[in-house]
């Protein structure tokens, strides 16, 4: 290569170099103004302030220019302004677009005495059955996602053993109605199941929640309002229950399907430029869960199942990894990640639930899984706390899905809820107990 060509050479490659320079400059730019206008107009008004002063730039730069050239300081501006328009553009409805009714349990809407208008399924007991004494209300994991279908084959097996069952699905998930973003927290997660209980009208209840839905009920407990409705306890995987807890560090259970799983396939609304900018902002806090870029409506008519594949993945144990069952439905399936992330923001931010839960006298179980994701710490909290726990049941062979339909485990889960409910004899043994704690944490079990 002869000296002039070489110098020609890198004068492109040093054009290319301040052109991408610019690219990304003027797409960093647009992301900045994003946060700092709380993505006001969907992203619009980010774009036009970007762009309409690059746009400046470059006619001014060009205008000294003569022929073709004029036109080069625009090249980065047109480039930057194409790959960003598209976190502007909506490509799902921008209003609520609900699942369809499932075809084996009907859907009741009840409006609830705190303003909240929530999807009720009710599985009553099979015909022939022993009916049990109370009715049972299930609360869901999320939060603020709807009940899946694997959930609903449980609830049957359940009401196919003489259970009432009753499940709701909380405000802004499935085929509840939504909230205004500043209403959801966790203390109205709790008000809502006072109230839901309130209209079943059926007397003190017994509630299983699970994961999420263990969170609520172990605040409802710490609640002396709430828990005058509670009859029995059972808490399922539970997540951070107070500030303190959600703070606490520590390792999960037995090794799970996290990273082993083949991919979920699907589409995912993290693969759109525009939601995988938003819900990559809100989840790093720079971006509030009721941003102007995408509202809560449109943020959950385009997340799907695929979007929680790895979370999906690691609710189970590393020898399930290649036979993971389809949770639910793409119709069915519903979940609304900035009212989530709201959700969990709130619980983050409160206090201590530690000497309310200390006074709480009703009778609770504690289960938890083998292979569990959720942290440890999370648990043996509330088994500390809760002087009321009469046993905790640690399930062997199974994650953070306990009752999942492979192989017996189904029928295991229900072993346990059910003697606890029926006051038998546990079919495992009482552990962690509170003094086995320590020991358990150090163990990584």
């Amino acid at each position: 290569m002869t000296p002039s060509a070489f110098v020609r050479l890198a004068r492109i490659a040093g054009r290319l170099g301040l052109a991408l320079a610019a690219v990304v400059g003027l797409a960093g730019l647009f992301f900045a103004l994003i946060v700092l206008t709380d993505g006001a107009g969907s992203g619009l008004l980010a774009w036009l302030v970007t762009f309409g002063g690059a746009a400046a730039t470059a006619l001014w730069r060009s205008r000294r220019r003569a022929g073709r050239r004029k036109l080069v300081p625009f090249l980065p501006v047109v480039v930057a302004a194409a790959l960003t328009g598209s976190v502007c553009v909506p490509s799902v409805p921008t209003d609520r677009r609900y699942p369809a009714d499932l075809p084996f349990v009907a859907t009741q809407h009840w409006s609830l005495a705190t303003g909240s208008r929530v999807a009720v399924y009710h599985h009553p007991p099979a015909p022939g059955s022993t009916r049990r004494a109370r009715p049972l209300v299930y609360l869901h994991g999320g939060p603020v996602r709807g009940i899946s279908v694997l959930d609903h084959r449980f609830l049957q097996h359940l009401a196919r053993q003489g259970y009432d069952v009753y499940a709701y699905e909380q405000p802004g998930g499935g085929r509840s109605d939504l909230l205004p973003m500043d209403q959801y927290s966790i203390s109205r997660s709790v008000r809502d199941l006072a109230a839901f209980i309130d209209h079943l009208n059926k007397g003190q209840v017994d509630i299983l929640g699970f994961s999420a839905g263990a969170v609520i009920l172990t605040r409802a407990l710490a609640e002396p309002h709430a828990a005058a409705r509670v009859h029995k306890a059972i808490i399922v995987e539970p997540g951070p229950a107070d500030g303190p807890t959600a703070g606490i560090t520590g390792h999960k259970g037995r090794p799970n399907a996290g990273g082993l799983a083949p991919a979920m396939s699907g589409p995912r609304a993290t693969h759109v430029p525009r939601y995988a900018v938003a819900f990559g902002l809100m989840r790093l806090g720079v971006l509030s869960p009721d941003s102007r870029l995408v509202g809560q409506a449109e943020g959950a008519n385009a997340f799907t199942a695929a979007d929680l594949g790895s979370d999906t993945a690691s609710a189970y144990c590393a020898k399930d990894a290649h036979r993971i069952p389809a949770e639910d439905t793409a119709a069915n399936f519903s979940f609304s990640p900035a009212a989530s992330l709201r959700i969990q923001q709130t619980i983050k931010d409160s206090p201590s639930i530690a000497p309310q839960l200390g006074r709480s006298g009703i009778s609770a179980m504690l289960m938890i899984g083998e292979c569990s994701s959720q942290i440890r710490q999370w648990a043996t909290t509330i088994l500390a706390e809760d002087a009321a726990i009469e046993r905790t049941q640690y399930l062997p062979g199974v994650g953070h899905r306990m009752w999942n339909g492979l192989d017996d485990n189904n029928e295991r889960a229900f072993a346990v809820v059910d003697a606890f409910l029926q006051n038998k004899p546990a079919p495992l043994p009482n552990y962690p107990t509170k003094s086995d704690i320590p020991e358990f944490l150090q163990a990584q079990r």
